[in-house]
C-alpha cells in the first residue's frame, strides 16, 4: 500500500531546505511515495525547485495562484513556459479564482486564469485548479477552455450537484484533510456520488490538517488519515482504495504506475 499526495506546499511547511527533506523522508516512511510540490508564486518555485528537483518521488507544478494576481512577476508567462521544460514538472498551477479574499479584482483574476489554461492547452499539460467562492465562474470558464490533458479541482469544497456538472468535463476531484471533518457533509455526499476513477487525495500541507491531527501543522505523512476516512466512507478496503487512488493520480499526471 502506498499513497500519492497530489498537492503539498512543501515550501510553506519549512523555509529551511534541510527541514523540507526531513518532511519528505518522514512522508516516505509513512508510505507517501509520490508528492506534487505546489508553489503559489514563481518566486517560491525558484526557491523550492532547485533543492528538490532530484529527490525521487517529488514532482512539481508551476504557475501563479490568484493570491498573486496583483504581482505575478515580470515576464511571468514566459517564465512559466520555460519552467515547464524542467525535469519532473508535471502540471500547471495552482491557478483559478478566489473571491473570498478578494485578491485584486475579478477581471484580473479571470484573465490570469484563462492565460494559464491557454498555456496548458499549448503545452498539453494538466491544470491544478483553486476555487474559493468562485464556483460558477470557474466551471463556466473550464467548460469553454479546459485543456485536453484535463484539470483537477483541488481541495474540493463544492457540493455533489456541482460535481455532477463538472463530471461532463475531463475533471478530477481532489480531497484534503477537511474531508475528515464531521461537519463536511457536502464533501461526504459528493464523494459518495463520484466515480471512483475520478477521485484523488492531497495533504494541502501545511493547511487543512485531518481531524486526527487538529492543532498541528499539516504534513504529507498525515495523508493516510484522509485515505482511511475515505475508505470508511466508501465502505472499501483501504488497500484496494489506495491502489485505485494511486492509479488515478498517475493517470492524471501522466506518470508510470
Amino acid at each position: 500500500m502506498q499513497f500519492f499526495d497530489t498537492h503539498a506546499h512543501l515550501g510553506l511547511i519549512y523555509d529551511d531546505p534541510i527541514e523540507r527533506l526531513r518532511v519528505i523522508q518522514e512522508a516516505k516512511q509513512a508510505r507517501v511515495n509520490r508528492i506534487v510540490s505546489i508553489c503559489n508564486s514563481l518566486h517560491d518555485f525558484e526557491q523550492v525547485y532547485p533543492t528538490l528537483k532530484s529527490v525521487p518521488g517529488i514532482y512539481h507544478a508551476v504557475g501563479v495562484a490568484p493570491s498573486e494576481v496583483t504581482n505575478p512577476g515580470r515576464n511571468w508567462i514566459q517564465i512559466i513556459e520555460n519552467n515547464l521544460k524542467l525535469p519532473n514538472v508535471v502540471a500547471i498551477g495552482e491557478t483559478g479564482l478566489d473571491y473570498f479574499r478578494k485578491f485584486g479584482d475579478k477581471t484580473s483574476q479571470i484573465e490570469m486564469f484563462i492565460t494559464h489554461l491557454e498555456l496548458a492547452h499549448k503545452h498539453n499539460m494538466p491544470v491544478i485548479i483553486h476555487n474559493r467562492n468562485a464556483g460558477k465562474d470557474v466551471l463556466d470558464i473550464l467548460a469553454e477552455r479546459i485543456p485536453e490533458a484535463g484539470a483537477v479541482l483541488h481541495c474540493y469544497s463544492e457540493d455533489a450537484e456541482y460535481a455532477n456538472l463538472a463530471l461532463d468535463l475531463p475533471i478530477y476531484f481532489s480531497f484534503a484533510g477537511n474531508l475528515t471533518y464531521r461537519n463536511a457533509r457536502n464533501l461526504h455526499e459528493t464523494v459518495l456520488n463520484l466515480p471512483i476513477d475520478r477521485i484523488l487525495i492531497e495533504s494541502e500541507s501545511p493547511f487543512m490538517v485531518p481531524a486526527e491531527f487538529r492543532g498541528k501543522r499539516n504534513m504529507p505523512s498525515y495523508i493516510s488519515s484522509t485515505a482511511k476516512f475515505l475508505a470508511d466512507l466508501l465502505e472499501m478496503d483501504l488497500v484496494e482504495l489506495c491502489d485505485q487512488l494511486w492509479k488515478n493520480s498517475c493517470r492524471f499526471f501522466r506518470l508510470p504506475e
